[in-house]
């Protein structure tokens, strides 16, 4: 028999239990502290979660039926600046909307900003599978109405959701980045980045050394996997979270600049492009700590990026798109694009789009795609269209033709017919004013470069400048008196009349040089950057200012004449009041929520004999009703909230935009 051995067992298990039991209360003991630690830090995560949320409104948007009836686009062109592919369709998004395109190149759907759509340009495009749906979405970032969600139906017709978020700095996006896990990262202009889970919406936090997460500004953003993606910001470089760290990328890691225009992912590696206006850093995600290997396109201005197996891609703002071959040799830049049949060269790129076997690019507005003969228009106009979007003046010619001036690109005469001639030279570029001359019955365009009078054809037959006695080339309105015409100019104002030019400033006391607006009606008023002038006769009468009167703003941006001896004044910063002969001003009662501060678009007062209207500076435009007495507030039915221009004909009125021209008829205004 074995007792012996038996005995000697029994002894090294008592010894074994005499040490496990402490080890095992120690570790029951770890493990409750432990637990408590856990449940503590859940509480204290769910109290911060809880404080962080975001409250927003997800609402299903109709896109049957256009948010005002009684107004109409006039010689509008889609312009895309943004784009997704999803299910073999192409999603072509900018300010004037949204354009779903087959892949065999037709239209299938056509949505407008201010129509169909919010009040706000959508500005980026993804698509992504988000938590709790059956299937991948388009997302569209706007700048100012939140996130668009657009879901295809079985049928092919979309549903669309608004994410709009309650605080007004959460509204304003940049870029989306769709993660695999389902979240979606939000970016936004001025702060940070949000995490939407498709049920709460909270701020992306994390902490590093004088970096304040939630005053970002967000301008790239791209998910590498389910737990790692990159954050490019306007003026601090790049940010990399990853493995639950989140690590800062600047110029001293090797970055050409700190601000950051686009991000791309290497298809083979770990490496991403990083696009600044200086050049384009390649990173490599794998090093401890992340710096740039290599700067490529030196000086280029990478405002989009697009890479393949051989070659980057880089869209700039001003020279086109440039190929550069990624192996390790030197290569020299060639910024000459070769565009096939287009007839022009791109020079500003706003997208570069990739699907397998293609890229696109979307440059000034129109699609590009890329082929064996260069880059080719892919998608053309099909119908005339005005020359520019941003609209800076109107008015209407005797003859029913409506003289259309855009801040940047000449004017367009749009006849009653519906042509469209469009007319620009060094003269007619930057256009501030309109007018009909009431004594010749033509139109006077007053520009950054003289003063151009057109004959009764719409002909230009004489352009005024400083060598025919103007004091600036630079006119900023124009006025017409009984005496003859008067010019506004940034140093004082010029008086054109039999005896020829005449002009005065701040020397012969005028409030201040820079004049803005001009109003006649019995005596002469001069808006300028410090007050307003009160003139009889070609001489200063008195001038008011916040100092000596109840005027609110220096800043005076437009004057229009009302009866009774009033003007109506339009201020940068104050918004509207009335002046009257005794020179008082009065406040006005306008719609609630108008801000204090609203800003008034430089000559953008207008009456009518029912009306009048005023348009604002990112709050729609202001209608006052003659029979009500009251003013209102409107934002539906217009492509933009920036309201620039007004002209009125047949009891239609006509609205300029920076986002485009509508049409409405008074009758259904309030």
């Amino acid at each position: 028999m074995n007792y012996p051995h038996a005995a000697g067992g029994d002894a090294k298990a008592k010894r074994l239990w005499l040490v496990a039991i402490p080890l095992v209360l120690i570790l029951v003991f770890a493990g409750a502290v432990v637990f408590r630690v856990h449940r503590a830090l859940t509480r204290a995560s769910q109290t911060i979660s809880s404080q962080d949320k975001l409250a927003f409104t997800l609402r299903t948007l109709d896109t049957q039926h256009t948010s005002n009836a009684t107004s109409e686009l006039l010689g509008s062109q889609p312009h895309y600046t943004s784009g997704a592919f999803l299910a073999g369709n192409l999603y072509l998004t900018g300010p004037t909307g949204l354009s779903i395109v087959a892949a065999d190149g037709t239209s299938r759907l056509a949505l407008r900003t201010g129509f169909e759509l919010p009040v706000s340009p959508i500005v980026n495009a993804a698509s992504g599978h988000l938590r709790g749906t059956s299937g991948p979405q388009l997302l569209f970032a706007t700048s100012g109405a939140g996130l668009l969600l657009l879901e295809t139906n079985a049928d092919g017709a979309p549903t669309l959701r608004q994410l709009l978020p309650d605080n007004p700095e959460a509204r304003d996006l940049t870029s989306i980045a769709a993660l695999p896990t389902g979240d979606l990262l939000l970016g936004t202009r001025n702060h940070g980045v949000l995490l939407y889970n498709g049920n709460s919406l909270v701020p992306l936090r994390f902490s590093l050394p004088a970096i304040n997460p939630s005053s970002l500004q967000i301008t790239a953003l791209a998910a590498i996997d389910a737990s790692s993606f990159l954050i490019g910001t306007r003026n601090a470089g790049v940010f990399y979270s990853h493995a639950g760290t989140v690590e800062q990328i600047t110029t001293a890691s090797g970055l050409p600049d700190n601000e950051i225009e686009s991000i791309v992912l290497s298809p083979k590696s770990l490496h991403s492009f990083v696009g600044t206006p200086v050049g384009t850093a390649e990173l490599d995600l794998s090093a401890q700590p992340v710096r740039a290997l290599r700067t490529l396109g030196k000086g280029l201005f990478s405002h989009t990026l697009a890479v393949d197996d051989q070659q980057l891609f880089i869209g700039t703002l001003d020279q086109g798109i440039q190929p550069i071959p990624l192996d390790n040799r030197p290569h020299l830049h060639n910024i000459s694009l070769s565009l096939g049949s287009a007839a022009t060269v791109p020079q500003r790129i706003d997208a570069l789009l990739a699907a397998p076997g293609s890229l696109y690019a979307l440059s000034d507005g129109q699609l590009l795609r890329n082929s064996d003969n260069g880059w080719t228009i892919a998608l053309t106009a099909t119908s005339p269209a005005l020359t520019d979007r941003n609209i800076s003046a109107l008015a209407f010619a005797p003859d029913g033709t409506l003289y259309i001036g855009y801040f940047d690109h000449g004017i367009d005469l749009l006849s009653s017919k519906g042509s469209i001639r469009h007319l620009e030279d060094d003269h007619l570029f930057c256009i501030n004013r309109l007018a009909l001359d009431p004594a010749r019955q033509t139109i006077a365009a007053a520009t950054a470069d003289g003063l151009v009078l057109f004959d009764s054809h719409g002909t230009p037959r004489q352009t005024l400048m400083r060598r025919d006695g103007l004091i600036s080339d630079h006119v900023t309105d124009v006025a017409f008196t009984n005496s003859g015409t008067v010019l506004a100019t940034p140093a004082g104002i010029t008086f054109l009349g039999p005896a020829g030019a005449e002009s005065l400033y701040a020397f012969q006391g005028l409030v201040n040089n820079h004049v803005y607006a001009l109003a006649s009606s019995g005596q002469l008023l001069a808006g300028t950057l410090g007050g307003l002038s009160i003139l009889n006769g070609g001489k200063i009468q008195r001038n008011l200012t916040v100092s000596n009167s109840a005027l609110k703003h220096n800043w005076i941006t437009a004057l229009l004449p009302l009866p009774d001896h009033k003007f109506l004044v339009g201020t940068y910063g104050a918004g509207l009041t009335t002046l009257d002969s005794q020179d008082h001003f009065s406040s006005i009662e306008l719609p609630a929520n108008t801000p204090r501060n609203l800003v008034i678009n430089p000559n953008a007062l207008f009456a009518t004999a029912t009306h009048l209207y005023a348009g604002t500076l990112g709050h729609g435009m202001l209608v006052y009703s003659n029979t009500t007495g009251r003013w209102s507030a409107i934002n539906a039915g217009l492509p933009s909230l920036n309201v620039t221009a007004f002209a009125a004909r047949d009891g239609q009125v006509y609205i300029g935009t920076e986002n485009g021209l509508v049409r409405m008829a008074e009758a259904n205004l309030p």
